[in-house]
């Protein structure tokens, strides 16, 4: 058997490379932060220009930047071996990162580096990558590309220039171009928050958008005090050890509403629940359980950190845009238990929050009665929601709405109760756990209960403060009385 080079056509391979992974304009950002990290950068300034529907994007940090061999090797299609043994810090992979990630916005890749006060530069140019032609620059050319920054001291500077894919043609308006950057920045503040915190290497690493500052986004936020931080564990896989962090989020009472917003991100609580996968302290995964639980109301407050040594890369067949993995199988079982034991404490915080009978100085909206032996549970007829329903319209009226209170009362399901009760008390839960509902609700009962407090805001403060279910989440309850102008700031 003879053998002969048969190597892939240049234009073919490069265009190919712009659909390796699934990347959008924040993972591919995302991407080149990698790299700046990864060569030490303390500051990495982003700027995105619209250009009249031709966007260009620049990436520059302050790190210890490229020699011109070091930036030719970096230009190289698949420039490392995915098994090759890598620092801890390391959060490249494939090689392919910077390129198939520029590629996937733009058709023009331009990289300027200066180390130890030598400059040099390359291009990628995809209209012209026949025999694998990369463009290398000459001095002059540096200098009319080149930021200042990088004119001056040591970095690198990436140039996304030509970029069709990002402005889909040039069909991207403006406005439309304004609200992906936007959202970029706030994927970026979650994904990198654990460095801009100072968490990772004991000092905060600045990200700039646009010359604005991106502070992170802790999606535990483990700033609170009511966010509960629970026991850590350590798995062994692959020689390796995996860390899993649960916490379990304050509840909707706890936090005010641009806090909520924040930790619910565009899809809600609902949907971001689940594994928070870091690889290297950069987030790579989040909001999923790996189908071990299903996303459901009761465990919206359950977020678990997974840390990941980049070691265990091809374990876990993390994606080549960092933005997947699959969960190995001998991990299946034991994360399966403790996410069960988590939906089950993430449960009692909302039942915490709902109706109590034994609370001195509260209206609630059920009273226990116990005589001779025999328990009784009624409707509350001095609830103010209650006694106006009750004392609304003629005296047919009257009689009808206290009729149907009490046929709720004795129809209350009480075997059904005590089956579920002792057999899965941890699925019972009665308690609203949607905010933006309990505002509704809210809402709707305040002209009735202004009414009882004698159109006296502070009255119907008080009022509020001792009566279910609005003093057991006073937070939301008193955001929604500011709002109106009827309490005072």
């Amino acid at each position: 058997m003879k053998y002969e080079s048969n190597p892939p056509d240049a234009a073919s391979l490069m265009m190919s490379a712009r659909s390796f992974g699934n990347y959008d304009l924040p993972s591919a950002l995302a991407d080149l932060i990698d790299n700046s990290i990864k060569a030490g950068a303390r500051e990495i300034a982003l700027t995105c220009s619209y250009k009249g529907g031709d966007p260009e994007i620049r990436v520059r940090d302050d790190g210890h930047g490229l020699t011109g061999q070091e930036l030719r090797d970096a230009m190289r299609p698949a420039s490392s071996n995915p098994l090759a043994e890598r620092s801890p810090d390391d959060l490249g992979r494939f090689g392919w990162g910077m390129k198939s990630a520029s590629f996937s916005q733009c058709a023009r890749l331009t990289v300027i580096s200066r180390r130890n006060g030598e400059l040099s530069g390359c291009v990628w140019n995809l209209a012209d990558v026949d025999a694998w032609r990369m463009g290398v620059l000459d001095a002059d050319e540096i200098a009319a590309l080149a930021s200042p920054e990088v004119l001056a001291d040591d970095g690198v500077e990436v140039i996304w220039s030509n970029c069709d894919r990002l402005s889909e043609n040039g069909t991207l308006t403006q406005a439309e171009f304004n609200a992906l950057i936007v959202h970029a920045g706030k994927r970026l503040a979650l994904i990198f928050h654990r460095y801009l915190s100072g968490e990772v290497r004991g000092r905060k690493l600045i990200l700039r958008l646009n010359n604005r500052k991106i502070d992170g986004l802790d999606p535990f936020y483990r700033d609170h005090k009511a966010t509960q931080q629970l026991e850590a564990e350590q798995l062994e896989i692959g020689g390796r050890t995996i860390e899993i962090q649960p916490y379990i989020l304050p509840h909707y009472s706890k936090l005010l509403p641009d806090q909520h917003d924040q930790l619910g991100g565009e899809e809600g609580f609902l949907r971001n629940q689940g594994f928070y996968v870091y690889r290297s302290h950069r987030l790579i995964i989040s909001g999923t359980w790996f189908r071990l639980l299903r996303h459901g109301e009761l465990s919206q407050l359950v977020r678990v950190r997974v840390d990941l040594p980049n070691a265990l890369d091809h374990i876990w067949k993390i994606t080549i845009d960092k933005s997947d993995a699959q969960l190995p199988a001998a991990l299946r079982n034991r994360l399966r238990q403790i996410v069960e034991g988590l939906r089950r404490r993430s449960s009692k915080v909302f039942r915490s929050r709902g109706g109590r009978l034994d609370r001195a100085g509260t209206t609630s909206v059920w009273s226990r009665y116990a005589r001779g032996g025999e328990v009784r549970y009624t409707i509350n007829r001095e609830h103010p929601v209650i006694d106006a329903l009750l004392e609304a319209g003629n005296d047919h009226q009257k009689q009808t709405a206290s009729t149907a209170l009490k046929v709720i009362e004795q129809a209350f399901p009480v075997a059904a109760f005590t089956q579920d009760a002792a057999r899965e008390p941890d699925a019972i839960h009665q308690t609203l756990t949607d905010p933006v509902v309990f505002k509704a609700d809210l809402n709707a009962a305040l002209p009735m209960l202004l009414l009882q407090a004698g159109g006296d805001f502070a009255a119907l403060e008080a009022l509020l403060r001792v009566t279910e279910p609005w003093c057991e989440a006073w937070g939301a309850t008193e955001v929604v009385l500011k709002e109106k102008g009827w309490m005072n700031a």
